[in-house]
């Protein structure tokens, strides 16, 4: 700050005035009007007002440098806001910027654009891309206009945003594998098991093509699809991905980029973790070469007949770390005959398992059945829910009862269609199918696993437990992420689009893990998404956010702080710089 002395024809008058940059242009702004120097000289008892007003202003500074100068925000209730002006903006996504930085996408894009020698800056529109996936999911024109609502703005056009999804689409493989070795300087990556699994995303579309096609959609939608192939590390961080046409076989998709793994990603010793529908033989037998292995669920439904009776057989189970050897209806009679709920607690706590080796089309595989009591009646619970509506749809609206898919609550009801003469029948007849519940019953509380590892058993269970986080890691791009429906039609947009997508998932799940995953997924977004600030002409931003424990221990975590009642425009700066290092 320093003074201005402005000269009229009656006066002089004395302010205090600063040197501020606005839209990266340096101006000035008037602090206070100290007054006219007769008047300072009437006030001060005729002592010199130019000295006064040096030794103020040497205070201010002073003040201003220690933090200790308080700022007044002038406001008029007869003054309306500049038309046009912007004054508040997003924060959050400083948080996001630390970790992209982290991450070194913005070298990787700097790699990316000096191949390609284009002139806009793929580094300002992947970031923009990625922030706003996570705090304003949104089509791309939508995300192009929701940039401006961040404190560092843009000036790239639209037509560059589609520009720079043919390039990411591209370099697609490049981006993925290249992220992996830059994450690993700041994180530690538990590549020790790796989970692969398969989902598919909609377009409001009729006709298929391309990448678009019409598939086996997870949500029964009548849509064609595209295929994601995720493989994700033992800390739920994603680590690759595949886009597949929507009509691709899942079992086939895993091997190509498990090999992108060995090859781009420089892996060779982990376990791969899948469900039964990606556990073709081929791709059991993949895993048990070099210091590679399996872990996979297996369908009790499926077993061969021997191998099913062996399993579903009440006797020969045992407990971990117990030798002892437990009939599962003498379990359950005592659990009928008691009421001391300390008993029935400590028999639901147990998991009871038997194993055996099997030697099957080349594979030499450990297979693995638990059962839970606690597990069955989960089973038993689900059913009764469904029979419920079964027998509500049959009393309410029979008319509607149709054909049943194969989790649906229809598949038990029985429809008679003919009477016994085999005449066909004027009514249709619905009732309860008994026959079809028994035979679900006898599954209740069995869990099978299949393995060539030679681990103990509560390790193999507990990796396999993990499974879950790679399906929340789908949830999360489609539920927080909004990453369906989409709204591209050429394939090298659609395979961009995925690559955001996947990118954002890796900066929100390192995000979580810095938070020490004390918080949900909906509560962090919603956080980063309330974090904004107004800014104060000439001064700074002011918070109009709630301090909650999130933000709290976000700013820990990171090392700086936007939860003071105001930040200066150079603190702000320097905040912003530091998350760029």
């Amino acid at each position: 700050m320093r003074l201005k002395k402005s000269t009229s024809k009656n006066s002089i008058s004395l302010y205090v005035i600063k040197d501020i940059e606005v839209k990266g242009k340096r101006t000035t702004k008037i602090v206070e009007k100290l007054g006219t120097v007769a008047q300072l000289k009437d006030k001060l008892d005729g002592a010199d007002p130019f000295e006064w007003a040096d030794t103020y202003i040497k205070e201010l500074n002073l003040k201003e440098k220690t933090k200790k100068q308080e700022i007044i925000v002038k406001c008029s209730p007869s003054k309306q806001i500049i038309k046009g002006k912007q004054t508040s903006f997003n924060g959050g996504y400083i948080f996001l910027q630390k970790i992209y930085h982290e991450l070194e996408l913005n070298k990787i894009c700097k790699e990316i654009s000096q191949k390609y020698k284009f002139t806009f800056d793929l580094d300002t529109i992947l970031s923009r891309l990625i922030y706003g996936r996570v705090l304003f999911p949104a089509s791309k024109l939508a995300t192009f206009e929701l940039s401006n609502k961040f404190i560092e703005q843009t000036d790239f056009e639209l037509q560059h945003v589609y520009r720079s999804l043919e390039v990411i689409s591209n370099e697609m493989d490049f981006i993925q594998s290249q992220l992996y070795k830059n994450s690993l300087k700041n994180n530690k990556r538990n590549t020790g098991v790796l989970y692969y699994d398969c989902t598919n995303f909609f377009f409001e579309i009729e006709q298929g093509e391309g990448l678009k096609q019409y598939g086996v959609s997870k949500e029964h939608r009548p849509n064609p699809i595209v295929q994601m192939g995720l493989f994700m590390d033992g800390d739920g961080v994603p680590l690759a991905f595949c886009i597949n046409k929507g009509n691709t076989n899942e079992q086939v998709t895993l091997l190509p980029l498990e090999e992108k793994i060995l090859s781009d990603f420089e892996l060779s010793k982990f376990i791969v973790c899948t469900d039964a529908g990606l556990s073709s033989n081929a791709n059991r037998l993949f895993n048990t070469k070099g210091q590679r292995a399996f872990i996979t669920t297996q369908s009790i439904k499926k077993l061969k007949k021997y191998q099913k009776e062996w399993a579903l057989e009440d006797t020969g189970w045992r407990l971990q770390k117990d030798e002892t050897k437990y009939d599962l209806s003498q379990v359950n009679e005592i659990l009928e005959k008691t009421t001391d709920p300390t008993v029935i607690k400590a028999w639901y706590s147990k998991v009871f398992y038997k194993e055996r080796w099997i030697n099957e089309n080349g594979i030499e595989q450990r297979l693995i059945v638990t059962y839970s009591f606690k597990y069955r009646d989960y089973h038993r619970n689900i059913r009764q829910k469904q029979i419920d509506r079964a027998q509500t749809k049959i009393d309410s609206d029979p008319a509607s009862i149709g054909k049943s898919r194969q989790t649906d609550f229809k598949r038990l009801i029985k429809t008679t269609t003919c009477t016994k003469e085999g005449e066909v029948a004027t009514k249709k007849i619905h009732k309860i199918n008994s026959e079809t519940i028994n035979k679900e019953a006898l599954y209740d509380g069995f869990y099978g696993v299949c393995t060539n590892l030679e681990e103990d058993i509560s390790e193999i269970i507990k990796i396999n437990k993990q499974r879950w986080q790679i399906e929340d890691c789908f949830r999360i791009m489609k539920s927080e992420f909004k990453a369906r429906p989409v709204y591209l039609s050429r394939d090298d947009r659609i395979q961009a689009h995925f690559v955001t997508c996947f990118i954002s998932l890796i900066i929100y799940r390192l995000l979580e893990k810095k938070l020490d995953y004390k918080y949900t997924c909906s509560e962090i977004i919603s956080t980063l998404r309330g974090m904004d600030l107004h800014e104060v002409y000439g001064e700074g931003y002011m918070p109009t956010y709630t301090r909650t424990d999130i933000t709290d221990d976000l700013h820990e975590v990171f090392g700086f702080r936007t939860d003071m009642q105001i930040i200066k425009n150079k603190d702000m700066k320097k905040i912003i710089k530091e998350t760029k290092k």
